[in-house]
């Protein structure tokens, strides 16, 4: 039997009229004292139906969701003779004794009242309630961005009594793991739900005990998004940087335009990936590194340059040399090092010669820095392009291998 409300105005002064049976199930029922109130807490069953998850915010760290909540307990005041339900307007709540359900981590909520307000109340003969209701929340969840975009994020539905303690109200999920539906059939933009499950526990405050239902779902992103938005185009500005290796290192202009247009366009390319992340965090994410060694190979190409150039100046430059001392003579100026050059220096001002023969410990100590100097020495500038192209996307290929199996099972 469904029975409808009709009510007229309180500003016309007549109040509400109930059916009879109604009025004979209210009658005498205070609505301001709790199920069992003498007799131990009132069981409170619940379960939820998640009929989307709208947004999940990166920037804000939460999540909006429409969910179906659906509370079940026992008012022994509540019982009538009969074996149907009575499926009420949901404006009744308003006469009847309801739990102070509030969801914890909550930062705006609000009940779909279009066209009326998504209330139901179901009253069964035994006085067992069904109070369903309609919600929209944004709900705080607390991220690990460290392995982002690769990261799984779990995030938590808390629901707690506001005022009675579990010496007054207990909570429980109505079918366990169950209790729970509707996310195999949602569908979202850069997250799949892989796992989902419930728990019961406390909530410990200063004013005492509450009972707490826990429902976790863990979300893994999709990563595909982020391979060709981000990781293939840095990948290609990197191979991009090599194609200088080939270039004559004659040809200033061309490996000079390649390196620095690549050094701008990845950053860039940094850049852009930053902007739907929050601006300040602490967490240094896997995108961020990668980037980060990404724009260091495409610097490291473009100092490649400047290194091999000025080798190349300086071994052009010692060719001018001739003659410098009485027992020095260069027979062969390609094969011309800066260890020798810096003797023949040394020999060529009389000086300087004079004072290191009188000061043994001096001639120690230059010998040694001929040494170090001798080894940074490259004695054919030409050969740092050959020995480019081989390091470089080598060891591109190994970082990249270390990268990857770090992040994806680590």
């Amino acid at each position: 039997i469904t029975f409808r409300l009709m009510q007229i105005p309180e500003a016309e002064g007549k109040g509400e009229i109930l059916p009879p049976t109604i009025q004979k199930i209210i009658k005498g029922y205070n609505k301001y004292l709790r199920p069992f109130f003498d007799n131990g807490p009132v069981s409170v069953g619940m379960s939820l139906d998640i009929a989307s998850i709208d947004t999940i915010s990166e920037i804000n760290m939460d999540y909006t969701a429409t969910i179906f909540l659906r509370q079940r307990w026992t008012d022994e005041r509540l019982c009538f003779n009969g074996n149907k339900s009575l499926s009420l307007d949901g404006r009744l709540v308003e006469m009847l004794w309801v739990p102070d359900t509030f969801i914890v981590d909550s930062k705006k909520s609000f009940l779909h009242d279009i066209t009326v307000e998504n209330r139901l109340i179901r009253i069964y003969p035994n006085g067992t309630v069904l109070y369903a209701l309609r919600i929209t929340t944004t709900v705080a969840c607390s991220m690990d961005l460290t392995k982002y975009p690769m990261d799984k994020q779990t995030c938590t539905l808390q629901l707690e009594s506001w005022g009675y303690n579990i010496n007054d109200v207990m909570f429980y999920w109505t079918r366990g793991n169950d209790s729970v539906r509707g996310l195999d059939a949602l569908r979202l933009a850069q997250y799949t739900v892989e796992d989902h499950f419930t728990s019961v526990s406390e909530a410990v405050y200063e004013t005492g005990r509450y009972p707490k239902l826990v429902f976790h779902f863990e979300l893994k992103r999709n990563i595909l998004y982020f391979i060709l938005e981000t990781y293939v185009p840095s990948i290609l500005l990197v191979v991009l940087s090599w194609v200088s290796f080939w270039i004559s290192q004659s040809s200033v202009p061309a490996r000079i335009c390649i390196g620095v247009t690549t050094v701008l366009t990845m950053t860039t390319l940094m850049m852009g990936a930053r902007t739907s992340l929050p601006n300040a965090n602490c967490f240094i994410k896997a995108i961020d590194v990668y980037l980060g060694i990404c724009f260091s190979f495409i610097f490291g190409a473009l100092l490649e340059y400047a290194v091999a150039h000025f080798c190349t100046l300086h071994r052009l430059s010692s060719k001018e040399l001739q003659k410098v001392g009485q027992t020095w003579e260069l027979k062969d100026l390609k094969d011309v090092d800066l260890c020798l050059e810096l003797k023949l220096q040394l020999m060529s001002n009389p000086v300087s010669s004079e004072s290191v023969t009188k000061n043994p410990l001096t001639s120690k100590v230059m010998k040694r820095l001929f040494c170090i100097f001798d080894c940074f020495h490259v004695k054919n500038p030409y050969h740092i392009d050959n020995y480019a192209r081989f390091s470089f996307p080598l060891s591109f290929i190994i970082i990249n291998v270390f990268y990857w199996v770090y992040y994806l099972y680590f």
